[in-house]
């Protein structure tokens, strides 16, 4: 008797709750953050007996990078990019709260009807100064200079948006891209390593400057038809998706012609390399010889990579 009086009660409930908790759960769904983001803070060359600092800080950033909405447009859970950002640590002073290290970031997107991810970015910054004192709040302004450290977390969350977006569309992530440039000026301001152009020719102002130059269209075109004319089409069209492969890769090839040594193009290799290698090697025959003079021109620094494609 209590239990059918509780149904009753219970199916008289649910008409009014049920549309309210799929509502709910559907919001959820689509309002997800856009990273899926791991953070590793590595300090074994710090000589420094207290280590939780570290482990504090690597939780810090990693709550700052996955609980920010970085974007307008909404997300489905499944949609986040996941990325990695590796900390090297090589130098702390706890007196004043002072690191120094490198940053290695790392960024992938799926590749469609498959279980592949595709690498986008694996780019080492080497000019990574920042203060943080332990259980300081990260937040994100995007009208002023926080810290070194924020800024350089936003900055490579909006590249990590922008290279993933230009994948899908062409100059898709046009609107990340203007974001960190943003990002970039008011640190200038601040005269920080990293953010100038008097400093190493492949620095974060560097970066920006190149991807968002008329000069370097070529560079996102590339983005865009490797991806999504080659890559993606790979589980319906081998054939035809290698070619088109092939395709966009002269893009660059017309780009070093006029910008040799860009750095541009060694951040694109440096992730695509061994996704050329494989993809390139075996399947449907495509012009073997082409590939590798068209490779050799655009990135001799992998040459000894580009030997190992074999048919």
């Amino acid at each position: 008797m209590l239990l059918r009086i509780f149904l009753k009660k219970l199916l008289k409930l649910r008409n009014n709750n049920i549309s309210f908790f799929i509502s709910a759960f559907f919001s959820i769904q689509l309002n997800a953050q856009e990273l899926k983001c791991s953070v590793v803070i590595n300090s074994s060359l710090v000589n420094q007996t207290n280590q939780q600092i570290f482990k504090t800080l690597e939780n810090s950033i990693r709550e700052f990078m996955n609980s920010k909405v970085w974007t307008s447009r909404k997300w489905d859970y499944n949609e986040r990019i996941e990325c990695s950002l590796i900390f090297n640590i090589t130098e702390y002073n706890n007196s004043n709260n002072n690191f120094n290290g490198t940053l290695q970031i790392i960024s992938q997107r799926p590749v469609y009807q498959s279980n592949y991810s595709s690498p986008m970015i694996n780019y080492q910054d080497n000019d990574i100064n920042f203060k943080y004192e332990e259980y300081q709040p990260l937040f994100y302004n995007s009208n002023i200079f926080e810290s070194n450290l924020i800024s350089i977390l936003s900055f490579y969350a909006y590249v990590i948006l922008g290279v993933d977006s230009d994948s899908f569309s062409l100059n898709g992530g046009q609107r990340y891209f203007s974001t960190a440039q943003q990002i970039s000026n008011l640190a200038q301001q601040n005269n920080v390593v990293g953010w100038n152009p008097d400093g190493s020719r492949k620095n974060r102002y560097w970066f920006i400057d190149s991807i968002l130059s008329n000069a370097f269209v070529n560079f996102r075109k590339t983005l865009y038809e490797y991806h999504r004319n080659g890559l993606d089409q790979m589980t319906t069209d081998q054939k035809l998706a290698k070619q088109n492969i092939l395709n966009s890769l002269k893009n660059l090839d017309d780009l070093n012609k006029r910008r040799p040594n860009s750095f541009l193009i060694q951040f694109f290799f440096d992730s695509k390399s061994k996704e050329i290698v494989n993809v390139m090697s075996g399947g449907p025959l495509v012009k073997v010889n082409e590939i590798k003079q068209l490779l050799k021109r655009i990135a001799p620094f992998y040459n000894e990579s580009w030997r190992e494609i074999k048919f």
